[in-house]
């Protein structure tokens, strides 16, 4: 139990990336909390969105792997929105006080809906460059829960528990999950009623992307193939509303790959910026590029391997 939170990565992280807290709203409860690692210099960095249970610090293992490559990362955690506008507006506010013209965004579940959302949002006097988005969805008719999305805030905090915790795998996982559920369920206990409902009810109230707001933006969808929340009737979705996206597949990571797949998803979201490498938008130092080149370069040909020993075993066992 707990592996993650006393492994020295996360102890690491903790002690050396500072958590800083941000308003920018003129409501003084909505308090934007984020890590912020790597070049300051970089003006197009990429930002982390959590899921409904998650905060900031479980995108912990993409900070240290992608800033150790000499990206600028930013992982944060929303403070209380009720409504997909209010959030816009909210993030739109943060990166101007950030001064960030551009950014690429990456989203887990409701994170990439709500960076979905955004981009669609701000399409008239673009603020986002990418997407990529890791086991999300485009339409929250998806969850059936539009009738009880005005309810959540009556909702004690148990209740709201339970219903995110229903979404959790169940059943025998292999142990790197294990301690991925364990990492999220110890997130969930740290948020309070408000956060809770608030999210939740983002996730589930009526709301759809229009993707043709949003086809010039670069996308990467990341997905598995094992359990998760997501239905695949919600994948297919996704699959139809992005034709031209990337599309990146992992065999098992169940619905937090980021946590027990970080070195698989560390690597989608490199190939994915290295499109931007040598241009303005590119969220990397300069002085690292070639570096990190060899480096993805060698991480696909020993991924290829494994794949390749894999196959090899499966076709030893047919015979």
């Amino acid at each position: 139990m707990e592996e993650i939170k006393v492994s020295p990565d996360y102890n690491w992280f903790r002690s050396t990336v500072p958590l800083k807290r941000i308003i920018v709203d003129d409501d003084d409860s909505k308090v934007w909390s984020l890590y912020d690692a790597g070049p300051k210099s970089i003006r197009c960095p990429i930002i982390l969105l959590p899921p409904v249970s998650g905060t900031a610090e479980v995108f912990f293992q993409q900070v240290l792997a992608l800033t150790g490559w000499g990206y600028r990362v930013i992982s944060l955690q929303y403070p209380v929105y009720w409504d997909l506008m209010e959030f816009c507006e909210g993030f739109r506010k943060l990166l101007d006080h950030l001064q960030l013209d551009k950014v690429h965004l990456f989203g887990a579940s409701l994170g990439g809906f709500l960076a979905q959302k955004f981009a669609e949002c701000t399409h008239k006097s673009p603020r986002v460059h990418s997407l990529i988005l890791c086991n999300s969805f485009s339409d929250t008719s998806i969850f059936n829960q539009m009738w009880t999305a005005n309810s959540f805030w009556l909702m004690p905090a148990f209740m709201l528990k339970k219903i995110v915790l229903g979404n959790f795998a169940k059943g025998p996982v292999d142990p790197k999950m294990a301690d991925a559920i364990d990492f999220m369920v110890d997130r969930l206990e740290s948020l309070n009623q408000s956060e809770l409902a608030s999210r939740l009810t983002l996730n589930c109230q009526n709301s759809y992307v229009e993707p043709h707001k949003i086809k010039e933006v670069a996308v990467t969808i990341i997905d598995v193939f094992d359990q998760s929340a997501l239905s695949l009737e919600a994948k297919e979705e996704m699959y139809k509303l992005y034709p031209n996206a990337r599309r990146a597949h992992l065999k098992t990571g169940g619905n937090f790959p980021y946590l027990c797949r970080s070195a698989e998803v560390n690597l989608y979201i490199q190939i994915h910026l290295r499109q931007f490498h040598g241009t303005r938008y590119a969220a990397i130092s300069p002085s690292m590029v070639s570096a990190e080149e060899l480096q993805v370069q060698e991480s696909q040909l020993s991924q290829h391997e494994d794949d390749d020993q894999s196959e090899d075993s499966c076709l030893q066992a047919d015979q």
